[in-house]
């Protein structure tokens, strides 16, 4: 498996949201959500505001995989839930997204959005 590439996620940090397609049990995609995403060293992240009761994120959860764009890239995805890093996560989300209302931004660090954390992983 591969990683991204420097280009590949400075392009996606760059974008201001992310387009999330997750797969159905049988391999096609379901419409597009956006989102947004946040970069933690080489890797990428989403979360869903309303937690593992979000449809998209409960859409993810058929397959673990998917198709994402942005910032020009288009990418398919592995969906990988995980804890690690949620501090720099929430740092991360914080950072990027500091211009609008803090209590828009406050959305993506509570205690339900954490717990849902998506890693997105560059299927090869």
């Amino acid at each position: 498996m591969t990683g991204w590439t420097s280009e590949e996620l400075s392009k996606i940090e760059a974008a201001d949201e992310l387009q999330l397609a997750s797969a159905r049990r049988d391999g096609t995609l379901r419409s597009p959500v956006t989102i947004w995403v946040a970069r933690h060293g080489d890797d990428l992240y989403v979360r869903p505001v309303n937690g593992h009761t979000a449809s998209w994120f409960r859409g993810a959860q058929a397959r673990h995989e998917g198709r994402i764009r942005a910032g020009g890239v288009d990418k398919d995805v592995r969906f990988v839930e995980t804890a690690d890093s949620n501090d720099e996560i929430d740092t991360a989300y914080r950072t990027k997204y500091r211009r609008y209302a803090p209590s828009i931004v406050e959305s993506v660090v509570t205690p339900k959005a954490r717990d849902a954390t998506l890693k997105l992983v560059p299927r090869s």
